[in-house]
């Protein structure tokens, strides 16, 4: 029997308001981490263990860059990514590719239509179906080959656990999150090996990539930190939370995941992550602006980036509101 002890301790992180009455409840765990890395405040457990999902691309992003990978910031940014399949974001994966004279082919992400919804239909438009270089993963996968290449290790087992990338991955994810080592290891749905982590470590993890400008200019993560806050909408897309609060805030780092998980680092080495238990994306916005303005940070453009109306017959008649206090 499989259990669920990533339930146990969950508290309330956003209430869905129709009219007068709570509809919905959306509960999970949030944490913020401090610039030393120790834990500020937690709702929930910050110690839980789980699946972070996409959250993890800037440290796997950093890893290929200390080992060699060497792109301009929008391509490095796009290998950060949960792209939206838009032109741009399938024009950088087959410019990466070409640098490598490897081939669409080489990709081992699962066939899939572009996340955003508009872009979907467009490339269906064309007379495309399900593809590797318009999935979400794509920039990541074609980067990972790139990597690959500047070492001269085999491209065809990429995503082995035991391949040398995958190795560099795991070791980065476990020094940037400050984890213990033998934690839980799975398949993502783009079929890279997947490392749990704890969410305190992911906050951690995101706050460290977002202070290295600062902190260590000349790092991998530095170099990541500033592609993905110089070229937000290649981590993204225009409608994506992550992509508008980094457009917003500079110097901020955020980054999305399947299945309700968020993270962000600010220039100061702040981290904060959370985890919605039912995998919902919905309350995603209202409670990334609400931990932001709890940790200081309030800008005019938050309001904007954390509506999250309730509609009926077109007209808003609630609200998604975060709850955390």
């Amino acid at each position: 029997m499989v259990t669920a002890p990533i339930a146990r301790d969950a508290v309330e992180l956003a209430l869905v308001v129709r009219g007068d009455l709570v509809e919905s409840v959306h509960l999970g765990h949030l944490v913020v981490t401090a610039p030393d890395g120790s834990v500020r405040t937690a709702r929930g457990d910050g110690n839980v263990v789980f699946w972070p999902r996409s959250s993890v691309k800037p440290m796997q992003a950093v890893a290929m860059v200390r080992d060699g990978l060497d792109l301009p910031d929008r391509l490095l940014a796009l290998a950060a990514a949960s792209h939206d399949g838009a032109v741009v974001h399938v024009a950088g994966t087959r410019e990466i590719l070409a640098g490598t004279r490897l081939h669409e082919s080489d990709l081992l992400n699962t066939p899939d239509l572009p996340y955003d919804a508009v872009q979907a239909a467009i490339w269906r438009g064309g007379g495309h179906g399900p593809a590797r270089v318009v999935q979400n993963c794509s920039g990541k996968h074609a980067a990972m080959l790139a990597t690959c290449v500047a070492n001269g290790w085999d491209t065809a087992t990429y995503l082995d656990l035991d391949h040398p990338l995958q190795r560099s991955i795991a070791a980065t994810i476990t020094e940037f999150t400050g984890d213990e080592a033998g934690l839980p290891v799975t398949r993502d749905g783009c079929g890279a090996p997947l490392f749990a982590t704890t969410l305190a470590g992911l906050a951690r993890a995101l706050g460290r990539v977002a202070a290295a400008p600062g902190t260590a200019p000349g790092s991998a993560e530095a170099r990541v930190a500033r592609a993905m806050s110089a070229v937000p909408e290649m981590v993204g897309g225009p409608e994506r939370t992550n992509t508008r609060l980094m457009r917003e805030i500079p110097g901020v780092v955020a980054k999305d995941g399947a299945d309700g998980v968020f993270a962000l680092g600010l220039p100061d080495g702040t981290g904060v992550a959370f985890k919605v238990l039912d995998g919902a994306d919905r309350p995603r916005a209202a409670i990334a602006v609400a931990a932001l303005r709890a940790v200081g940070v309030d800008t005019p453009g938050l309001d904007t980036i954390g509506e999250s109306p309730i509609l009926g017959g077109g007209l808003p008649v609630g609200e998604i509101v975060a709850v955390l206090s």
